[in-house]
């Protein structure tokens, strides 16, 4: 029998497996045939530490240190630059002050990125502290961390079924039944449908689409910073000698294997168009992932209060890899029984608890 069995092999999962595996026997579900294949395999592979709400931002600087230091270190220098239309002005002050962004003139926005047209820009701000993720280095330190710990790690492991009996869990996959005395619901989008199977009542997760097209650009862009629109209306990310395009759409969607929309492509990419000169012709590619939210848009991280033997780490929304090591020293030590490393405040604005109130 494992101590705990993880279901749902993306950043989630397998950071948490890296975390626990050290001190008890492990064994991770994962139901597609790779690891990280819906959410975690489609990020923007950002860290921006003044992303999300309150709660998001205590976990992201938790982590940022963190991530700073595995293999390495799995940060790398972009930058964060907002520009706004006419019109915009208001709103961007708003914004630009929640980023804690440096307000600069048009010109030194169209210096740093000579694509944009001066006489569409109202005004602009940037900041350096945003930075990529090289999220598949992450990813495999954590791998490579579960694996060297004997960690049972299994994909095409898709559960069907899973009963408590009073004193363990029987975890039935298309091949074979486990038992663990903890199941952790690292489910992603269908972190719900887990919840249910376990007959433990869901919490209201719901995905949310998020489109993303890849376009050639006939310009050196690899120092650019993340452009990004008042309000998240639309950004930009420099990739791989390519422009990322995202309309930053929020489609509330039923958890499955994402697509992009066309037409919400081509809206995003309008909207990128109207601030810069050169016309955008083609698309290299496109995709969707999702973003999964609890009610309230922090994470959910605990027991179930109705069986103490099911734990929640869910709703990760568009911060799972910025929140990872974060999210999985709670989990661990609340599971492990150890002191925590974050406040009781922190540790109640994460619990599942907070939604039987």
């Amino acid at each position: 029998m494992h101590d705990f069995c993880i279901i749902g092999g993306g950043i989630a999962g397998l950071s948490l497996a890296a975390a626990l595996s050290g001190h008890a026997k492990v064994i991770l579900l994962e139901a597609e045939d790779t690891f990280a294949y819906h959410a975690s395999g489609r990020s923007a592979a950002l860290f921006i530490k003044d992303y999300g709400n309150h709660t998001i931002r205590q976990l992201n600087a938790f982590s940022e240190p963190v991530l700073n230091t595995i293999d390495a270190g799995v940060l790398s220098p972009r930058g964060l630059m907002m520009l706004a239309r006419h019109g915009e002005e208001r709103a961007f002050k708003t914004e630009a002050a929640a980023f804690g962004l440096d307000d600069i003139s048009i010109k030194e926005a169209c210096a740093m990125v000579p694509i944009l047209d001066h006489a569409k820009l109202a005004c602009a701000g940037y900041t350096s502290g945003p930075a990529d993720i090289d999220t598949d280095r992450l990813i495999q330190a954590y791998l490579r961390k579960a694996r060297h710990n004997s960690a049972q790690l299994l994909a095409k492991a898709r559960v069907s079924h899973c009963d408590w009996d009073g004193a363990q869990w029987h975890i039935k996959t298309h091949h074979d039944t486990y038992q663990a005395r903890i199941v952790i619901n690292a489910a992603g989008a269908w972190a719900d449908d887990i919840a249910r199977l376990c007959q433990v009542p869901p919490i209201g997760l719901v995905p949310h689409r998020r489109s993303i097209a890849r376009v050639p650009i006939n310009y050196d862009c690899t120092t650019w910073p993340v452009l990004d629109g008042v309000n998240e209306t639309w950004y930009a990310k420099p990739d791989a000698g390519q422009l990322l395009i995202s309309p930053a759409d929020e489609t509330p969607v039923t958890p499955h294997d994402a697509w992009a929309d066309d037409l919400t492509i081509a809206q995003g990419i309008d909207e990128f168009q109207s601030l810069i000169s050169p016309e955008i012709t083609q698309l290299t590619a496109t995709w969707a992932g999702l973003r999964t939210f609890a009610p309230d848009r922090s994470l959910v991280i605990g027991r179930a209060p109705e069986n103490p033997h099911f734990f929640w780490l869910a709703g990760q929304g568009g911060y799972g890899f910025q929140t990872a090591p974060a999210a999985s020293q709670l989990a661990a030590e609340l599971l492990l029984g150890v002191k925590p490393s974050f406040d009781t405040d922190l540790i109640a604005a994460l619990s599942p608890e907070r939604f039987s109130k």
